[in-house]
Formats: C-alpha cells, structure tokens, sequence
C-alpha cells in the first residue's frame, strides 16, 4: 500500500510541493538536502523531523524558511514516555503497517530487497 492507503493526508518525493501549507514533515531519507525543501513546506510553526539515525550534511538555507517558529528536530533520544504517548496515539489514528517476514538465514535477500526498493514496508528478520 501507499502512504496515501496507509493514512498519510499527503506523500511526496524530494521537492514536490504539498497542495498546502503542512503541519509537519518527517524525512525518513537520510539526505540532508530534503530539510530545507520540507522547511519550505510547512506552516509557520510547523516542524520538521529528522527520523533516521544518519543524515548527510543539511546545506545552507536562507533564515527566512526558518522564520516562523519553525523547528528541526531528529528523534535521536527518544525516551520510553515517548513510546507509551505514540503506542497509545497509535490506535485512534490509526496507524496501519506493512511488513515483511524474513528467516535470519535470508537477511542478505533482504537487504539487496531493501535496496533495491523491492519490499513494501518493514523488513522484519526472525531467529
């Protein structure tokens, strides 16, 4: 399924425009480029959040897609309340995932599927 089938309200690739103004952007991509284009996409107020564990350098940006109260964060440190505050939230959203079950003997298939872009979803290695 799509984001979009999934229950995202909009999903787009590296500097499409959203129809309008956004509250937040999550980057999932760990290419420093997409923070200034989602800086460009949100709100006045509107965060934009870093989620992977590595991401390439951010490039220079002019102040004025910062302007507005608009923050950069990453989820580095999340905390355990942080995950019992989204465990909960999750169901009234709802949040729906797809994944992919792989025997641990099958780890490198999955990673040349992962990318390769081949797995719809979560890869998930079983012992």
């Amino acid at each position: 399924p799509s984001p979009r089938q999934l229950g995202a309200c909009w999903a787009g690739v590296g500097g499409e425009r959203p129809p309008h103004p956004l509250d937040a952007a999550l980057i999932f991509a760990p290419a420093g480029e997409l923070v200034p284009a989602a800086l460009r996409a949100v709100a006045k107020g509107g965060t934009v959040v870093c989620a992977g564990i590595h991401m390439s350098t951010i490039p220079a940006f002019p102040y004025d897609i910062l302007w507005g109260e608009r923050r950069i964060v990453s989820v580095a440190n999340l905390t355990r309340r942080d995950g019992d505050e989204f465990l909960a939230l999750a169901p009234k959203v709802p949040v729906r995932t797809e994944v992919v079950r792989f025997p641990l003997e099958e780890a490198n298939d999955a990673l040349e599927r992962l990318r390769r872009g081949a797995l719809q979803g979560a890869a998930v290695l079983l012992p």
